[in-house]
């Protein structure tokens, strides 16, 4: 069976378990599967608090996980409508998963959902002025690079696309994200780029999947997390160095529930209390940056 197929299976389980009986939240607008591309995997959501829907928002994208194998917004549907309870216009994006599309379709992808959020702002009613982002695990991977293709001319170089429109994000939020990809220590991540990129990992696609590399001074204000038991816990740090380096804003909450065995991306578990405190935290940190509101 290919990593890939395993990890589908496994994740898909966990959630399903993550999930049970966790009721969707009441008091929202939510308008589904709106196109951005004309793949069937390019749509999204977007969810708002009701009575808010000509009123000009602050509007939050989240960029899912799954190790870029796996996911959708329906598996991030109740974690992006919890966000949207806290006062936030939120977009919700599927993107296409490897193998059956190698990267970079996952990272253009990510591309054309920001695009289209800049486009429609009139027609959806949010306040570009007001934006923000939130990727968890492969999705704060995939918005590091964004990121980086925004602000990094070299970065950019490596793709036959780039953004069109170039949003002013207020701040991000990365949770439990990969930031640097290291195939000689880790057999597992080895593997799973086999399936993940084209040529399998060779010289030039380790440079175009490691964020560290060309994460820079024009990023905006980070609120960065990891866990006690996130098997990432050290790309973590790692980022964290990095943005001393840089001299950036940036707020680094490390989460633990009195076990040290608080998992990864345990910030989508909905029916624990510590969950509720970071999705707070974090909403909190973006909210500092809103001074009309």
């Amino acid at each position: 069976m290919k990593v890939s197929q395993k990890i589908r299976k496994q994740f898909g389980e966990s959630d399903d378990r993550r999930d049970a009986g966790v009721a969707a939240p009441e008091g929202l607008t939510c308008l589904y599967d709106i196109a951005y591309g004309s793949d069937d995997m390019q749509k999204l959501d977007l969810y708002r608090l009701e009575g808010t829907e000509d009123q000009k928002m602050p509007v939050l994208v989240s960029v899912h996980g799954g190790g870029w194998v796996y996911g959708d917004k329906e598996r991030y549907r109740l974690y992006c409508q919890s966000l949207a309870k806290r006062g936030f216009v939120v977009v919700n994006f599927s993107y296409r998963l490897a193998p059956e599309h190698p990267f970079p379709a996952s990272l253009e992808d990510t591309c054309m959902a920001f695009d289209f959020v800049m486009t429609h702002s009139e027609e959806y009613h949010y306040d570009l002025d007001y934006m923000f982002a939130v990727g968890d695990s492969a999705g704060g991977h995939l918005l590091g690079l964004y990121l980086n293709l925004l602000t990094n001319s070299a970065f950019a170089s490596f793709f036959d696309f780039k953004p069109v429109h170039h949003p002013d994000l207020k701040a991000i939020a990365l949770n439990c994200g990969v930031y640097h990809i290291d195939l000689e220590s880790d057999e597992l991540s080895a593997a799973l780029m086999k399936e993940v990129l084209p040529n399998g990992g060779d010289e030039k696609e380790l440079k175009m999947v490691n964020v560290l590399d060309y994460t820079n001074k024009l990023w905006p204000p980070v609120f960065l997390m990891s866990a006690s038991g996130d098997f990432l816990r050290q790309d973590a740090y790692l980022m964290a160095q990095k943005l001393v380096d840089l001299q950036k804003p940036f707020e680094f909450h490390f989460y633990d529930d009195g076990t040290a065995k608080l998992g990864h991306v345990f910030n989508l578990n909905l029916k624990r209390d510590i969950s509720t405190k970071c999705n707070d935290e974090e909403c909190q940190f973006f909210a500092s940056y809103l001074k009309k509101f």
